[in-house]
């Protein structure tokens, strides 16, 4: 029999059976659940000094009137007190349990708390009012989402509700794998953005984001006119390297990577560049090469290639070089994809340094087919440009984007509201749709560029030598479809750190242990 409130009722410790009902004869569970909730129950007889309490019989009450009204002897009835009773701590799985009676679950919304923009007057509004609502630290309960004005506040990834972290026996076995999963970091220094991501392996081959980071700081601004990075753009991006490194020591990293590519690369203070986030910031950069950043480009977007594809051309258009990789799968399988590159090529020009030279803000037709025909050239020096003729007019041939450049065009082309990530990367585009995009932006001036969602004003003047690039590699390499991607060198870095740690067959060993 259940009492009202939920919970079992307690067992009797007197004699009410034919046994005699003695505690000492009840046998002993062998399992260690059965142990706890013995050991548990055994402690209900004793009070705090350890001392064993005889269970008696209440005094008897006298029967409260119909309306608990005073009696004729002018005393007020006694009201008969229901005895307390405490639920039986069972853990189940994957079910918040409680441990003691008149708690409020965490989940439930205090009255002060509102959901949404409908928040009275006394209702939490910044993070520390709402942890105020949280339960007390006796009461094991499961992290809270609150609201603060239209902004969802919810606990760390490692389980913490506030500054307090929840006892890790009382969580579920999936969410105690995720967050004991290693964490391996990844930063890119470009020409234009300087870029963190922080990332748990979860299933083979993929990972879960834990934090990330990007910000526009122009690094490469004057480097094609002067040759040296300035003052004004190495402060920017000092700026950004403090609270990229930050973010790297507040969680512990089994791994991490840290490159700048083409704007170091190319400058003559790169170096000392270098030097000084060192010494300022705590970061040891490493200047890769063209090849290695075309590797790692090929890396992160292995996964958006099909199986029984049997050609791709990889570019990542940057802000100061571009990368493109022709990559042949006469099997069809996409696995090991930065093995299977039959030339590669680095162009010395990305959207910044092809802005700087024919202008960005105002760019007509006719300079637009300038762009077009300067990128082209520089192609035409590309020996392995033709290494895939064979397969330009096979169907399972596409072209594969990962750049700000093709993102752009794909937000474009949804008449997104926000840019939303989820919804770009992976789309396919065909060609009409790439030329229509890239028509509709001709048409814009420079004030409807800074006022679409997608561009905004740090891209306004950038996106139209992107797609002038695009172009360039349209008229070489002709295709029907054009795979958008939304990751780059970092996801690359990420893959290549969790692959050579073993990473995914470490979680696997660890999450059958658990």
């Amino acid at each position: 029999m259940k009492d009202p409130e939920g919970g079992k009722t307690p067992p009797q410790r007197g004699g009410g059976d034919d046994s005699g009902g003695s505690e000492s004869e009840t046998p002993r569970p062998t399992s260690r659940r059965g142990r706890r909730r013995h050991r548990s129950r055994g402690k209900r007889g004793k009070n705090p000094q350890g001392q064993t309490i005889e269970a008696s019989s209440p005094a008897p009450q006298s029967a409260p009137n119909a309306n608990n009204v005073p009696s004729q002897d002018g005393d007020k009835t006694d009201v008969v007190e229901q005895p307390r009773r405490r639920r039986s701590r069972r853990r189940r799985r994957r079910k918040a349990v409680f441990a003691k009676d008149h708690t409020v679950p965490a989940n439930a919304a205090a009255p002060d708390v509102a959901a949404g923009g409908g928040a009275s007057s006394g209702s939490a509004s910044s993070p520390d009012q709402a942890m105020q609502t949280q339960p007390a630290d006796h009461v094991r309960s499961r992290p809270v989402e609150t609201k603060d004005g239209g902004n969802t506040i919810r606990p760390e990834p490692d389980g913490r509700a506030g500054n307090r972290q929840e006892p890790r026996r009382w969580r579920s076995r999936q969410f105690r794998r995720e967050g004991h999963a290693p964490l391996y970091a990844a930063l890119d220094l470009g020409t234009n953005n300087c870029r963190l991501l922080m990332a748990a392996p979860t299933r083979p081959g993929q990972f879960r984001v834990v934090d990330a980071f990007s910000r526009i700081v122009r690094l490469g601004e004057g480097l094609t006119h002067s040759g040296r990075l300035s003052d004004a753009a190495m402060d920017r991006a000092v700026d950004a390297l403090h609270v990229c490194a930050g973010k790297l020591m507040a969680r512990k990293t089994r791994g991490y990577r840290l490159i700048a590519t083409e704007a170091c690369r190319a400058a003559e203070n790169g170096a000392a560049f270098i030097e000084r986030v060192r010494r300022e910031t705590g970061l040891s950069l490493e200047i890769v090469d063209r090849e290695t950043e075309a590797r790692l480009a090929v890396a992160g977007c292995s996964s958006l290639v099909e199986p029984k594809t049997r050609g791709v051309v990889l570019f990542d258009i940057g802000g100061g070089s571009s990368e493109i990789a022709l990559i042949d799968i006469p099997d069809g399988d996409p696995r090991r994809l930065s093995e299977k590159i039959v030339s590669w090529t680095s162009l010395p020009m990305g959207v910044v340094t092809l802005a700087e030279h024919f202008g960005g803000r105002d760019v007509t037709p006719a300079v637009f087919e300038a762009m077009v025909a300067h990128v082209s050239e520089v192609i035409g020096r590309f020996d392995g440009r033709m290494d895939l003729a064979h397969l330009l007019d096979n169907p399972n041939f596409h072209l594969l984007g990962t750049s700000g450049t093709v993102t752009t065009l794909a937000g474009i082309f949804l008449d997104l509201e926000r840019y939303d990530r989820r919804r770009v990367d992976g789309i396919w585009m065909s060609s009409e749709q790439v030329s229509a995009m890239t028509e509709r932006l001709l048409g814009w001036t420079f004030e409807e560029r800074v006022d679409n969602p997608c561009i905004g004003a740090d891209r306004a003047d950038l996106v139209l030598a992107g797609c002038a690039i695009l172009e360039a590699i349209r008229r070489t390499w002709p295709s029907e479809r054009l795979r958008v991607a939304d990751r780059g060198l970092r996801e690359g870095i990420l893959i290549e750190l969790m692959t050579r740690d073993n990473a995914w067959r470490r979680s696997r060993r660890k999450g059958g242990q658990q």
